[in-house]
């Protein structure tokens, strides 16, 4: 038995914010002082650093959980599925649905239940449920409905991933430019087909690292203080993923006895492009290779960070051959990676 995905579904948002969005934000550091940059110089240091030139957000009427329907019912449609045959709904998020009317965060009832009564399914041991795992939640969720079908627990699960991090961003910060909204889903099933699931690993710092994304107050000292927004050590971030990412994704690879040189796409979080690339630079290293050109697609210049939605989304528009310059095909292997909020890191070898 094998365990394959056999459908995915996203959902991109429809409004386009570029950077020139932010030329009138006033910005402000983390002691609360007014940065004199120019935002003209702001925005070209940023779009320098992470590559992102605009990004994704939703509409007002749509929340996380709506969102996350929508990738749903594209992945249900795409893997040709009765719903009801379903065993597990898992969906990763962060903040819950967020309204842009509130400032309260909305999780009861859970996002995975509504989800699940969207799309209408009525069978009671189609069992629905959240995961918070920062941004790699969504492939922590595709490793758990794994452990529930090799256990034989389950025979279908759907995974999904969906984040509206837009309505929960601090306008004075300038790394609310880096952050966006998205959602992508896939069904995994038992098959007899070739491939699938190869190997996955897993692992959480919280020592010094437990902080490094949390949510905190505004850095504008004139706003009010009571409401909260997420929050990053960007420095701390960026040192942390150099240093364990490489070597998490290294060893998920030595646990499949797969060499690097059989990789024919990495599917790395979009969080910024050059942490990105020098991620990918780095793991090659440990083989004593360079990195052939084109093994990671990227979508953060377009898309912006979207959580837990940019690896599932990222996937669905390369099987769709929607995502230009980059195919994958079956028998072809690829390696799943993510870092986020915890600090987590997973990884995961997976072959068409």
């Amino acid at each position: 038995m094998n365990i394959k995905i056999t459908g995915s579904g996203s959902y991109i948002p429809e409004i386009i914010q570029d950077n020139s969005k932010f030329l009138n934000n006033e910005f402000y550091d983390n002691e609360g002082n007014k940065i004199e940059t120019p935002n003209e110089e702001i925005i070209q240091k940023f779009r320098k650093i992470t590559g992102i030139r605009e990004r994704r957000y939703a509409k007002d009427e749509l929340n996380t959980s709506d969102i996350a329907f929508l990738a749903a019912k594209n992945a249900i449609e795409n893997s040709k599925i009765d719903p009801e045959t379903i065993d597990y709904i898992i969906l990763a998020h962060n903040f819950g649905n967020t309204s842009n009317h509130t400032t309260q965060l909305d999780v009861f009832p859970s996002l995975a239940v509504r989800v699940k009564n969207l799309l209408k399914i009525k069978n009671p041991k189609c069992v629905a449920y959240d995961i918070l795992f920062g941004c790699p939640g969504w492939l922590e969720g595709m490793i758990q409905g794994y452990g529930f079908i090799k256990a034989g627990m389950a025979k279908k699960c759907l995974i999904i991933g969906a984040d509206t991090l837009s309505r929960v961003v601090d306008v004075s910060d300038r790394d609310s430019m880096i952050f966006a909204d998205g959602a992508g889903a896939t069904i995994i099933e038992s098959t007899e087909e070739k491939g699938g699931v190869i190997s996955h690993n897993t692992a959480t710092y919280t020592d010094d690292e437990v902080f490094y994304l949390f949510y905190g107050k505004s850095f504008n000292p004139n706003a009010e203080q009571k409401t909260k927004y997420i929050k990053m050590r960007g420095r701390k971030v960026y040192e942390f993923a150099l240093t364990n990412v490489p070597s998490a994704m290294k060893e998920c690879l030595d646990k499949a006895h797969v060499d690097i040189s059989e990789i024919k796409k990495i599917l790395i979080h979009q969080a910024n492009a050059k942490m990105d690339d020098a991620i990918v630079r780095r793991l090659f290293k440990l083989f004593n290779q360079d990195p052939p050109e084109k093994i990671m697609p990227l979508t953060v210049d377009r898309f912006g960070n979207s959580s837990v939605a940019t690896v599932p989304t990222m996937f669905d528009l390369i099987v769709r051959g929607e995502l230009d310059e980059h195919s994958i095909k079956k028998g072809d292997k690829i390696i799943f990676a993510s870092v986020g909020a915890g600090m987590h890191i997973n990884a995961m070898v997976y072959q068409l």
